[in-house]
C-alpha cells in the first residue's frame, strides 16, 4: 500500500515537473523560481533512490529541457546537450569530489584541477562550424534534439560567420549562452519578466528582423563534437575561443580545492550586482579533457560538472542613489536605488530602506555594496552592508527633515511606548501636500477601493502631470476630447476608460469611507464604521464636533482612528472633496446581512488568485451569507480556499491542522 501511495506521489510529481518544464522552456514563461524549480527535481531524484520501482521517462534523471517547438526545424545534436547537477552547499561539493575520486579508484597522483566559470542565466545555443564557416545553430530543445534557429543566431554580433585561424578544429560544435545585459533590460522590462525571458522570446522568433532588434549577446563555454581540437584542457579551450574571435566570461578562473572553490564562490556572488549580466551560479568542470572522458556521463548529465547555485532569495549589489518615497499618508520611505540584480527569476532594481531608524542603525551609505534579499512576496530589502567594501571617501546619509511640498516633517510620540515613532512623516495635509495627493488618487482607484478597472497607478501619474486629475472627483469630470487625442490613447480605449469609470459611479458605503485614504482606516474599519453609520448622510454629519461621539462607542474603533478621522474632517479641501462626491456618487446605504445564513459561522481565508473575480468580491460574499474572513491559518479556520499560484506555506499549515481545503468552484457550490 505505501509502495503504491509514493508511487502516485511520484507521478504527481513528475507531471508537475513536465508542467513546470513546457512553461520555463517552451513558452518563456516560468511558474516558479529556479529554487522551486531546482527543489521539485532533487525530491523527485530522492524518491528514486528510495524506491526499486522504474524510473519514468519525464524523470528529470533523463530529461533536459523540454521537447523543440513545432515552429522551428528539428535537428539532432550529434553530440547531447546535457543538464548539470546542482550544488547548495560546500559539503555538495565535498561529495561531487568524493564521487569523482571514487571513480577513478582514488588513483595517486591524481590532483583534481578545476575551471571555475560564473554561469550565465541565459539560453544554451550550439553553433556548428565546417571549415571555419558558422553553418547551424541550435537550441537545446531536449537535449538530444534542438530546434534550427540558424537564422535568429546570425543576427548576434559576438557570433563571428568565419574563422580563419590556423588552429581552428575542421569541425566542431561550439557551445554557449544567448543573453541580454541588465542595462539593456532596463529598455526591454515592460515586455518581459527577466533578462532571460527576453532572451528566450527573442531567439525564438518566426523572423530573424525581429531578433535583430533586441541587444543579444553570446558567451562561448565548452563544445559538442569536434574534430581536430588540439587544447587538452577547459582553460586551453577557453584561450582558443578568444583568439578565435568568440566572447568568454571574464570572470572564468582554474582553482584547486574546495576551499579555493567556496573563496571564489562568495567573491563572484558579492560582486554580482556590479556585473552587467545575470549569473545564478558558478559551473566547476574537471578541467583536464583526458579525466572528463574516462568520467563520462550519468544518464543526462556529465560526472565531471556540478553547477553551484547561488541564493534563491538574496543577492548582492551596489546602491547607487536612495530616493525618498512620500506614502498617502504622509510616511516618507527611504528607497534604494540599486544596480539591477536577478533574486529568484525576478529583476530587482529598487529595495526598501524602510525609515531613518533602519538607515541609522545599519549605517547604510550611497555607494554601499549591500545583500539585498526578497523572500515570496516580500518587498526586497537591505538586509545588511559590506563594510569591506565601502569606500574611503563615504559619507553618512543624512535624512531629509522635509518634504519635498516643502513642509518640515514630524515624528509622531506614541503614549503606549512612550517613544517616538521611527517613520518620520509630511503632517497629515491631505491633498495639499502634492506627493501625498498623488498617492492617495491612487489609492482611491485601487483594487479594494473604487476597482476602475484600466485606470491603474500609470494612469494616474500621466492624467496628473497633464493636470486633468488634483481631486478623487476630476475623475469623474474628466476631459475625454482632449485624452482621445493623447499618445496611446484613441476612441475605443476612452471610450472603455469612460465605461469604467461610470460603472464604479455606484460603490457601497464601506468602500467610499476605505478609498479616501484616511490614515489608519482600512477595509475592517471602513466596514466597522459603515455597519454602524449606515449611510454616507451619516459620514457627513460627523464634520460637526458633537457627531463625534458617535464613533466613541463602536467596538473595534479605538482613540487612533476618531484622531485620524476629526484630522481628516478638519482640512477644508477634505470637505470639499466629500461634498463633491457625494453630488457626483451613489453610495449605499449599508444593510445588515442577517444571521443564519448559508455560511453561517464558518471561518474562510483566501490563497491564491480567484478566477473572474477579485479577492474584495469574494470576502463579501462571504460576509453577505453570514461567514467571516481571517488571516491567518488557525484551528479556528473552517476553509482555506485556494486559487490559482496558492502560498504553500498556508497549504501546508492547513493540512497539518486538518482545515478543509477547496478549489473555487467547490467553495461557489456552497453558496448554491
Amino acid at each position: 500500500m505505501d509502495d503504491e501511495k509514493n508511487y502516485q506521489n511520484y507521478l504527481k510529481k513528475i507531471k508537475l515537473f513536465q508542467k513546470y518544464n513546457k512553461h520555463y522552456y517552451d513558452l518563456n514563461q516560468p511558474l516558479v523560481d529556479d529554487y522551486q524549480f531546482d527543489k521539485l527535481k532533487l525530491e523527485i531524484i530522492d524518491i528514486e533512490k528510495k524506491n526499486s520501482f522504474s524510473k519514468h521517462k519525464d524523470s528529470p534523471s533523463y530529461s533536459v529541457g523540454f521537447k523543440p517547438s513545432k515552429i522551428f526545424k528539428k535537428i539532432k545534436h550529434k553530440s547531447p546537450m546535457l543538464s548539470l547537477a546542482n550544488a547548495f552547499s560546500e559539503e555538495d561539493l565535498i561529495n561531487f569530489e568524493k564521487k569523482i575520486l571514487n571513480f577513478l579508484n582514488n588513483e595517486p597522483g591524481i590532483i583534481l584541477n578545476y575551471s571555475a566559470e560564473p554561469k550565465i542565466d541565459g539560453i544554451s545555443a550550439s553553433l556548428i562550424f565546417k571549415n571555419g564557416k558558422f553553418v547551424t545553430g541550435l537550441s537545446r530543445g531536449d537535449g538530444k534534439e534542438g530546434e534550427d534557429i540558424t537564422e535568429n543566431l546570425k543576427t548576434i554580433e559576438d557570433i563571428p560567420y568565419f574563422i580563419k585561424s590556423k588552429n581552428f578544429p575542421k569541425e566542431i560544435d561550439i557551445r554557449g549562452e544567448v543573453f541580454i545585459q541588465n542595462s539593456d533590460f532596463e529598455k526591454l522590462k515592460s515586455k518581459f519578466a527577466n533578462p532571460r525571458n527576453a532572451a528566450s522570446g527573442s531567439l525564438r522568433q518566426k523572423d530573424p528582423k525581429e531578433t535583430k532588434k533586441i541587444p543579444l549577446k553570446f558567451i562561448a563555454y565548452t563544445f559538442g563534437y569536434e574534430k581536430g581540437l588540439k587544447a587538452k584542457s577547459q582553460d586551453e579551450y577557453l584561450k582558443n575561443l578568444k583568439e578565435w574571435g568568440f566572447k568568454t566570461n571574464p570572470l572564468n578562473k582554474t582553482l584547486k580545492k574546495i576551499e579555493n572553490l567556496m573563496t571564489n564562490y562568495h567573491e563572484i556572488e558579492k560582486k554580482r550586482g556590479d556585473i552587467d549580466f545575470d549569473i545564478d551560479g558558478i559551473v566547476y568542470k574537471v578541467n583536464n579533457f583526458q579525466l572528463q572522458k574516462r568520467l563520462g556521463n550519468v544518464a543526462n548529465a556529465p560526472r565531471w560538472a556540478i553547477a553551484h547555485k547561488f541564493s534563491a532569495n538574496s543577492a548582492i549589489s551596489r546602491i547607487k542613489d536612495i530616493e525618498i518615497q512620500i506614502g498617502r499618508t504622509g510616511a516618507l520611505t527611504p528607497v534604494a536605488k540599486i544596480n539591477p540584480v536577478n533574486i529568484g527569476g525576478v529583476v530587482v532594481s529598487n529595495a526598501t530602506l524602510h525609515n531613518e531608524e533602519e538607515i541609522k542603525r545599519k549605517d547604510i551609505r550611497v555607494g554601499d555594496t549591500v545583500i539585498v534579499e526578497r523572500a515570496g512576496d516580500v518587498i526586497p530589502h537591505v538586509i545588511s552592508v559590506e563594510l569591506d567594501k565601502r569606500e574611503k571617501n563615504s559619507k553618512k546619509y543624512n535624512f531629509p527633515t522635509k518634504c519635498p511640498c516643502g513642509f518640515k516633517t514630524i515624528k509622531e510620540f506614541n503614549k503606549v511606548t512612550k517613544k517616538f515613532d521611527a517613520v518620520r512623516r509630511c503632517p497629515d495635509r491631505g491633498y495639499e501636500c502634492d506627493k501625498m495627493a498623488k498617492e492617495k488618487l491612487k489609492h482611491f482607484v485601487s483594487k479594494e477601493a473604487l476597482n476602475i478597472e484600466g485606470f491603474g497607478k500609470k494612469i494616474v501619474e500621466n492624467f496628473w502631470s497633464l493636470g486633468l486629475i488634483k481631486l478623487p472627483q476630476d475623475i469623474f469630470n474628466l476631459n475625454y476630447s482632449k485624452i482621445e487625442n493623447m499618445d496611446g490613447w484613441g476612441k475605443q480605449s476612452v471610450a472603455n476608460l469612460k465605461y469604467s469609470i461610470n460603472l464604479r459611479k455606484t460603490i457601497s458605503f464601506e468602500r467610499f469611507i476605505y478609498a479616501l485614504g484616511i490614515r489608519h482606516i482600512g477595509l475592517e474599519n471602513a466596514k466597522i464604521i459603515s455597519k454602524n453609520l449606515k449611510s454616507l448622510k451619516n459620514f457627513i454629519a460627523l464634520s460637526k464636533k458633537s457627531n463625534f461621539d458617535d464613533l466613541i462607542n463602536i467596538d473595534g474603533i479605538g482613540e487612533t482612528q476618531i484622531n485620524s478621522i476629526k484630522v481628516f474632517f478638519s482640512n477644508e479641501t477634505n470637505l470639499n472633496v466629500l461634498k463633491n462626491l457625494d453630488k457626483l456618487l451613489k453610495v449605499k446605504d449599508t444593510e445588515i446581512s442577517k444571521a443564519g445564513g448559508l455560511l453561517n459561522n464558518k471561518t474562510f481565508m483566501f490563497t491564491g488568485k480567484l478566477s473572474n473575480m477579485s479577492r474584495s468580491e469574494a470576502k463579501s460574499l462571504i460576509e453577505q451569507n453570514s461567514g467571516s474572513i481571517v488571516s491567518n491559518v488557525t484551528k479556528k479556520l473552517d476553509y482555506l480556499i485556494i486559487g490559482e499560484k496558492p502560498t504553500n506555506r498556508k497549504v501546508d499549515a492547513a493540512k497539518n491542522l486538518g482545515v478543509k481545503i477547496l478549489d473555487q468552484s467547490t467553495w461557489l457550490k456552497m453558496l448554491k
